[in-house]
């Protein structure tokens, strides 16, 4: 996975680069918030960013809400890192925006747990993006009889919404995606389709043909 690390100090940025390379990640550093952000609404944007605090140009808490107003359904896990630890900051970065927030000097071992949870949400996020295009495509292809529906109760004739009469399979027909196939039920056969039959002396069978 490619992760954007956004860090103005170059030898924090240094160490930084080789623990997430080290971790298997392909990373894109950059150092200052300017070039964070833009990095960020570029196309094929990192999912998961790791954003120092304080930098030059826009700082990490910035970034977060920018992000954050950007249209996707994918949206980015951010990480906030800095030397803050006041409850008060923590409450800052994480309304800002940002999914989680580590503190400066980092652990190695935390850091890379908390990297893995952004990489489990990505995954989760992804999956169900794709279960709700799925579905919407497939709604997209489906038509809904909703609604009440006049019907005549003699020949069973629908009235559509431009006031005509139509028969009831061509009025479902245009209405969902049902295919129909004509046959003669019991009933009918019995008492239509065989007195007719008979008389005119044809001698049908008992029952419909299957």
């Amino acid at each position: 996975m490619k992760v954007l690390l956004a860090e103005d100090e170059s030898i924090p940025r240094r160490v930084l680069t080789a623990a997430l390379a080290g971790w298997g990640y392909e990373v894109q550093a950059v150092s200052d918030g300017t070039a964070a952000w833009e990095a960020l609404r570029a196309e094929g944007a990192p999912r998961l960013a790791l954003l120092d605090w304080m930098m030059p140009g826009v700082d990490g808490p910035e970034v977060c809400r920018r992000a954050r107003a950007l249209p996707t359904a994918e949206p980015p896990y951010l990480i906030l890192l800095t030397s803050r630890e006041a409850k008060e900051d923590i409450v800052a970065g994480l309304q800002s925006g940002a999914n989680d927030y580590v503190t400066k000097p980092f652990d190695r071992a935390e850091l890379e747990a908390r990297l893995g949870v952004g990489r489990n949400v990505l995954g989760l996020q992804a999956s169900l993006a794709a279960r709700v295009r799925e579905l919407e495509q497939a709604l997209a292809q489906v038509k809904q009889l909703q609604g009440l529906l006049p019907i005549c109760s003699y020949c069973k004739k629908i009235r559509g919404d431009e006031n005509y009469w139509h028969q009831v399979e061509s009025y479902i027909a245009q209405h969902t995606e049902a295919k129909f196939s004509h046959g003669i039920c019991p009933d009918c056969w019995t008492r239509v389709l065989r007195p007719q039959l008979q008389r005119m002396g044809q001698g049908p069978p008992e029952l419909p043909p299957s």
